[in-house]
């Protein structure tokens, strides 16, 4: 029985499927782009997707962390038990935490280590951080730490979203789906 509920915009469900799928692309080349023996011009190319789409996923990340100040999420409906509301509410927080940390600790890995960021440096925007391998090793192991808790947690927050759209079929699905709205 599929529940009346009141969706997201229209700018926050396609901001929230535009950075699902450019995050569920990053995952599997960031694993990927690290792996011993990979040809060099995969590996490269894998590192140039990785770095420049962090950069576009940093700013949308920022464009939806203002909308959604601007236009809070719509109430869940009643019938959600508190457990689970509050259970959204910390996946949300860790959802959003873990994609200000991947970027921004991918930045200062890069520019630490010194390597380039191809799509600012296009725009004139230089390395921010002084060449260190000390900071560099520290900000790579943050990233990887935090690649695995967001893994872990788009998991879960994919297997709820199926959980409410295929099993429960009480709404909350389509509060973000279609894009449309």
């Amino acid at each position: 029985m599929t529940l009346s509920v009141q969706g997201y915009r229209r700018p926050a469900r396609w901001l929230h499927w535009i950075i699902a799928v450019l995050v569920l692309l990053m995952i599997p080349a960031g694993l990927i782009m690290v792996q011993k023996g990979l040809a060099r011009p995969v590996q490269d190319a894998l590192f140039l997707f990785h770095k420049n789409t962090g950069v576009i996923l940093f700013g949308l990340l920022v464009i939806r962390v203002i909308y959604r100040r601007r236009h809070p999420a719509p109430d869940l409906p009643d019938s959600l038990p508190t457990w689970q509301r509050q259970a959204a509410h910390l996946s949300h927080l860790a959802l959003y935490g873990l994609l200000i940390v991947m970027p921004v600790s991918g930045y200062v890995r890069v520019r630490a280590g010194g390597f380039p960021i191809e799509s600012l440096d296009a725009i004139g925007i230089g390395t921010l951080l002084p060449k260190s391998d000390r900071l560099a090793d520290a900000a790579s192991a943050v990233h990887q730490t935090a690649a695995f808790l967001l893994i872990a947690i788009v998991a879960l927050h994919i297997a709820a979203a199926m959980q409410h759209a295929v099993l429960r079929r009480d709404g909350i699905w389509s509060r973000m789906w279609p894009p449309n709205g």
